[in-house]
């Protein structure tokens, strides 16, 4: 039996694509580098090095969205791309874990 087919990916603009990508990978990293739910120093130093790169690219792709007279964000849309993109788990690793009762 297949998985359930996801909802598809709402029109978006190339930059914003670009914007929603390069925040999904911001928050991965993050994830990655949570003191709460780490494992090793170097995959957490790891991650902390990509990271400079990958915020670099972030500020990118808004400085694009601006230079290019997208003026605002539209917080609905991209809401639904973060979604269909399982945002909502990649950002929870950012968050601190449930705190475990003995």
């Amino acid at each position: 039996m297949l998985p359930p087919e996801l909802p598809p990916l709402p029109a978006l603009t190339r930059a914003e694509g670009e914007l929603i990508d390069r925040y999904l990978e911001v928050l991965d990293l993050l994830g990655r580098i949570n003191p709460a739910r780490g494992q090793h120093t170097y995959g957490c130093l790891r991650a902390a090095q990509a990271l400079v790169g990958s915020a670099m690219a972030l500020r990118d792709a808004l400085a694009v969205m601006h230079e290019r007279g997208e003026a605002e964000v539209h917080a609905a849309t991209l809401e639904q791309a973060l979604r269909v993109l399982d945002g909502e788990r990649r950002a929870a690793r950012v968050a601190l874990p449930p705190e475990h009762r003995d």
